[in-house]
């Protein structure tokens, strides 16, 4: 006799690829009959044996006692992806952005979560749906079989076909159709084994358990989740390696035991009085949260047993962070580690042995330092070095945000909190970074009144949203920078003693650059060869370097480095330098570089002998046509020369050319770009005239 089941979606196109699913695995022994909410068919709903619903097609359980009989049997879909489809976002490179749009944005949150639980960490995916206020700019996007929703501005769509039923939920449908025999036909086989999944029923591993014991409990030995099952008897018959992990109580104290005696703090009887599935429901075991879910196993109306499922509440909450990088798009990861920390000074190798032994505490630190020192580099490097680098990294300057902004940045606020607030309300800055660090740059520019808010968050480890009611407990790690002396701020009143003192747990004093010898030019050898430079510094140019008061710091040594890769003279001497580098104490050997290139320019002019008024002509036109900011090449050079009466071949011009080169006079180039006139040039054709 055929089995009727009532099959229900939000969206029309949806419920057939979910048919054909279950017409391949059931075949005739069930009559699918197809509804949805877009069309209102879900509205006169015939009794059925089983009724199966998709996650998105109702908004709560009140809903679905509208459509659905108090009494009826339920089953609610849950999807995952083909192990080929998979596959195909594994391959794509680690770091692509990309949309994953669906046909609503629960189901786009939930196909995101569902890659990220099977190991598609390469993506950063953004949830894309209709109705989306704000679709981001990217040309890239993902969709499981719904590209009538992507945006018509994307050109590069990879579509991963239509999700599929997972395991868990096919197994469902099998054991509250009493049909749990057929789980054990190779279709089914097959399917289970096309899919991507990490997790399988409980229900499942009990019905095989009665022929494939083994089989069994090699599954269970290798779920991330901690598993017991009971028998009829109420008596533990499995118990895998998590769960000892989990409760800290060996296998072979537990098994074949009453679970009453052995496991009082799980609710079995609850769950066999009332014939209910108990949700993550949470616990306390050994001062750790635990998630609790216990489902019972029922056949032909009659219990048979109970799975229990326990999830420590830190690794729900570490899943959940990973989640919440990917769908804000925020990108909150430190990317620096102490080995990226350049010197060899002892006061740079002080500061970094500080800073390892201080990474390893929870205590809030204070890193001060001028402008430019690397303090930002060195709260990177501290949170990859202590036991909270798997959780955010969130970094915010103080100064560079108005009040009224950076209190709801730090502390968010709820919907209606003020003209303009988000539907929905706003995760603050602290509660993004629970678990992980929050670097809080240039603290001094923060004000009095957040001063305080601060100061609470830090001593009671809580956060109130901004128009907010509910206490949300964090545990967040401080790293604060400053480039001011808060000591002097403290005493005349615009920064807070008591905020100092908790911020000024753990203090790191950064050295500016000048006081760190050699590792200027292990810097600067760093960042040339970082942009690609090519230049030498000459002796007077690299003194000048040596003696300069760096009042900017590495910043600042970056910013020169830059501008001589940009000037694009191979070799640099102290006239090439940003005026700012030319101090006073080179001035003396400023002078002596004068005079010697006097002496040099005078020795060029005694050597050219009859072709003094040729040097003097090509300079002169290579000058001018600097001023016409353009170039000029030596087959030019000679029709102009004609031009002028003047008789210079192409081939003399160039071995004058060739000349200068040597004297650095000029720039010889190949192809179209022509020869220029150097600075060096310039000087030696006005001292010739």
């Amino acid at each position: 006799m055929q089995k009727r089941i009532a099959l229900i979606t939000l969206d029309s196109q949806a419920v057939y690829p979910y048919a054909l699913q279950l017409r391949y695995l059931f075949g005739d022994i069930i009559k699918i009959d197809t509804y949805n909410i877009q069309d209102g068919s879900a509205r006169s709903i015939r009794k059925s044996e089983l009724y199966i619903v998709s996650t998105d097609a109702f908004e709560s359980n009140e809903d679905i006692n509208k459509y659905i009989p108090l009494d009826g049997s339920t089953v609610e879909i849950r999807l995952t992806f083909t192990r080929q489809n998979l596959n195909k976002l594994l391959t794509l490179p680690k770091g692509t952005q990309a949309m994953f749009v669906n046909l609503s944005s629960k189901m786009a949150i939930e196909g995101v979560t569902r890659l990220n639980q099977l190991g598609v960490n390469n993506i950063e995916f953004i949830p894309v749906y209709p109705g989306m206020k704000e679709i981001p700019k990217l040309d890239f996007a993902i969709t499981p079989g719904e590209r009538r929703y992507v945006p018509a501005f994307v050109t590069n769509v990879m579509d991963i076909g239509a999700r599929v039923l997972d395991a868990a939920t096919v197994v469902e449908i099998a054991l509250k159709l009493n049909l749990e025999y057929l789980l054990e036909q190779t279709k089914f086989y097959d399917y289970f084994n096309s899919i991507a999944d990490n997790s399988y029923n409980f229900n499942l591993l009990y019905s095989r358990s009665i022929k494939l014991e083994s089989q069994f409990e090699i599954l269970i030995s290798i779920l991330d989740e901690g598993i017991i099952a009971i028998n009829e008897e109420d008596r533990v018959f499995a118990y895998n390696p998590k769960v000892e992990e989990i409760l800290g109580m060996k296998k072979n104290l537990v098994l074949d035991k009453h679970a009453k005696e052995v496991l009082p703090f799980i609710p079995f009887e609850e769950c066999r009085k009332n014939l209910y599935e108990i949700k993550s429901r949470l616990i306390k075991i050994m001062d750790t949260d635990i998630s609790l879910t216990v489902t019972p196993v029922i056949r032909g109306g009659k219990y048979i047993g109970a799975f229990a499922l326990l999830k420590r509440f830190t690794d729900e909450e570490y899943k959940q962070h990973k989640l919440r990088i990917q769908l804000l798009n925020r990108g909150h990861k430190a990317k620096y580690v102490f080995s990226d920390i350049v010197g060899c000074s002892q006061s740079m190798k002080k500061a970094v042995d500080i800073s390892k032994k201080m990474s390893t505490t929870n205590g809030s630190i204070l890193i001060t330092g001028e402008s430019g020192t690397g303090k930002e580099l060195f709260a990177h490097a501290i949170h990859n070095h202590s036991p909270r680098r798997d959780y955010p990294f969130v970094a915010i300057n103080c100064a560079a945000i108005p009040d009224n902004l950076l209190e709801s940045e730090l502390f968010g606020y709820d919907e209606g909190a003020f003209t303009g607030a988000k539907k929905g309300g706003k995760l603050g800055l602290f509660e993004f970074a629970h678990k992980g660090t929050l670097f809080l740059d240039e603290i001094e520019g923060m004000s009095a009144n957040l001063q305080v808010k601060l100061l609470r968050v830090i001593q009671e480890k809580e956060v109130l949203r901004v128009g907010g009611s509910k206490i949300i407990s964090v545990d967040v790690r401080i790293i604060a920078a400053t480039n001011e002396n808060l000591v002097t701020l403290v005493e005349n009143g615009s920064f807070r003693k008591d905020l100092y003192y908790r911020l000024n747990t753990l203090p790191i004093k950064l050295p500016p650059l000048r006081d760190r010898g050699d590792d200027i030019f292990l810097l600067f050898n760093k960042i040339k060869s970082e942009l690609s430079g090519k230049f030498i510094l000459s002796k007077e140019a690299e003194k000048a370097f040596a003696q300069h008061n760096w009042s900017g710091n590495v910043r600042e040594l970056r910013n020169y480095v830059e501008y001589l890769t940009y000037m694009d003279i191979p070799f640099i001497e102290y006239e090439d330098l940003p005026p700012e580098l030319k101090n006073n104490d080179l001035s003396i050997g400023k002078s002596k570089s004068d005079e010697k290139e006097k002496a040099q320019f005078q020795f060029i002019i005694k050597s050219l002998g009859s072709h003094e008024e040729d040097y003097k002509f090509i300079l002169t036109q290579l000058y001018d046509a600097t001023k016409r900011s353009s170039s000029i090449g030596r087959k030019a050079i000679s029709k102009q020369a004609e031009r002028q009466g003047i008789f210079l071949t192409e081939q003399e011009v160039r071995g004058i050319l060739l000349q200068m080169d040597n004297f650095k006079l000029v720039k010889v180039s190949k192809g179209r770009s022509g020869t220029k006139i150097t600075e060096k040039g310039i000087r030696f054709l006005y001292e010739f005239r």
